[in-house]
């Protein structure tokens, strides 16, 4: 018997040699490699499968009805809806939540159960003889471990965990925070284009006006050949300008369809500028505004959690020093049979295990629990530090915001009167040119004042509405409850 064991284990040995070349040859066709060298790019198969999986990989993107008129409010909820980046913070804190029940079990005993089957042989030497001796073994395994008190270690983790799910909410709201100011700020942006494209082609509209007329009074000899060619320039000009909105327009269309989370070629219809209200003033100072931004803003209450978790962190650091006390309890059903060469089977069964405690208590470590309780305190002071340093840049950031809403307010009355101006300028100077008392010159650059005029306006107006999103922004109120969706009031 031994020596056909021997063989058999010689022929393993063989065998295990002539396919080592193999493995390794395979080993090393399969092994992930770096690049060659600094001055190519790098190109393998593993990159031809990464592309193929990507081409692969299709995202779920919603498509907008194209017959429809969106409202701010609208594009806010498909936003929320359909955006990754709420999906993200999400997933996020589910697994912290997960997280939080891991660190919860450590309340309740531990069980685990085994099965274990299996036989042996060998050969037994008694008096000048061997014996072949067969035993078989059947057992069934029960494991339970409890701590019974470890002087707040298991305390602090669910403390940390706690407030590191609070951290993953806050987050997750601070993403819509996010993801609201971003479809406000795209829509804006849309709007001002829109804008400024009807005010390019009322400016295109006068500028061929004053060519015609100006065309008109050379053909009655009342004009130049050079004042047609200066209005032919400004209508050229205005041309130009009409188009370069244009090109801005499809830019700022995608913006907001990418905000959404749909495809940038996506067609997206908004409610037009002139149909929002534009407020005229700020209800609130900006102490009360500092105060209530700082009183919601998801980011800061973030940080706060996160002084909780490190002061969880230190408790349990602080636990380490002290003994913890386990209570153990191991039963187990047996089952043997066993041959012995000359004897009939033998068999016995039975329950065997024990119940005991256990005292763990580290006595010496070379100062690591000491150590450790310090970095915890350390990150303790940190996070705090960390949390005084977002108050104060939350009130710098709600001072600006506040500001430049008042500063917005102030152009949008000035803009509204240089609109006024400019167009009784316009028409005061087409109408005098007509009857030869102005010359061309004097049209053409009412002309153009009137554009900037335009232009100003459509600026000015959207940049309160700007203005009034980002103060929303930079205070937290566009995700509470009790607040109405961002816009104007």
């Amino acid at each position: 018997m031994r020596r056909s064991l021997f063989r058999s284990g010689a022929g393993r040995i063989v065998a295990g040699t002539a396919l080592l070349p193999v493995l390794l040859a395979s080993s090393h066709a399969l092994a992930q490699s770096a690049p060659i060298s600094p001055d190519h790019p790098w190109h393998a198969p593993a990159e031809q499968k990464i592309e193929a999986d990507a081409q692969n990989f299709s995202a779920y993107r919603f498509t907008p009805d194209p017959s429809r008129t969106y409202s701010l409010p609208e594009l806010i909820d498909l936003a929320e809806t359909h955006n990754p980046q709420t999906r993200v913070a999400w997933e996020r804190a589910r697994a912290q939540a997960a997280a939080l029940g891991i660190a919860r079990s450590e309340l309740y005993p531990t069980l685990a159960a085994a099965a274990v089957s299996g036989i042996h042989r060998d050969e037994v030497y008694l008096t000048d003889r061997f014996f072949r001796q067969t035993i078989g073994h059947y057992q069934a395994e029960l494991h339970l471990n409890y701590t019974v008190f470890d002087f707040g270690a298991r305390g602090g983790r669910i403390d940390t965990a706690k407030a590191e799910v609070l951290a993953a909410d806050f987050a997750f709201n601070d993403t819509h925070r996010t993801v609201i100011y971003q479809v406000e700020h795209s829509y804006y942006e849309l709007l001002n284009v829109l804008g400024q494209e009807g005010a390019a082609q009322a400016s295109l509209s006068n500028a061929r006006a004053v060519q015609q007329s100006a065309e008109e009074r050379l053909n009655n000899g009342l004009a130049t050949l050079p004042d047609v060619l200066e209005a032919r320039s400004s209508t050229a000009q205005a041309e130009y300008e009409l188009q370069s909105v244009v090109g801005a327009e499809q830019i700022a269309a995608g913006n907001l369809a990418t905000s959404l989370g749909t495809s940038a070629t996506a067609t997206i219809n908004v409610q037009p500028l002139e149909e929002l209200p534009i407020p005229d003033a700020v209800s609130d100072s900006v102490d009360v505004v500092i105060d209530h931004a700082l009183a919601q803003r998801p980011d800061l209450m973030q940080q706060v959690a996160d002084v909780r978790a490190a002061k969880g962190t230190s408790r349990e650091a602080r636990a380490a020093f002290y003994p913890s006390l386990h209570f153990i309890v191991d039963p187990t059903a047996e089952s043997f049979y066993g041959l012995q060469q000359q004897f009939s089977w033998g068999h016995t069964a039975g329950l065997t295990g024990g119940v005991g405690f256990k005292l763990n208590w580290t006595v010496f470590d070379g100062g690591a629990r000491k150590s450790r309780l310090a970095q915890a305190e350390a990150n303790v002071h940190e996070a705090e530090a960390r949390a005084n340093v977002t108050r104060n840049q939350i009130a710098d950031q709600v001072w600006a915001a506040y500001s430049n809403l008042n500063t917005a307010l102030r152009q949008r009355q000035a803009a509204t009167a240089l609109l006024a101006t400019s167009s009784r300028s316009y028409d005061a100077a087409i109408e005098s040119y007509k009857y030869g008392l102005r010359n061309l010159l004097d049209v053409t650059a009412a002309q153009r004042a009137l554009a900037h005029a335009r232009s100003t306006d459509v600026l000015a107006r959207t940049q309160v509405l700007s203005a009034l999103a980002d103060l929303a922004f930079r205070t937290g109120d566009s995700i509470q409850p009790n607040a109405t969706r961002p816009g104007p009031p």
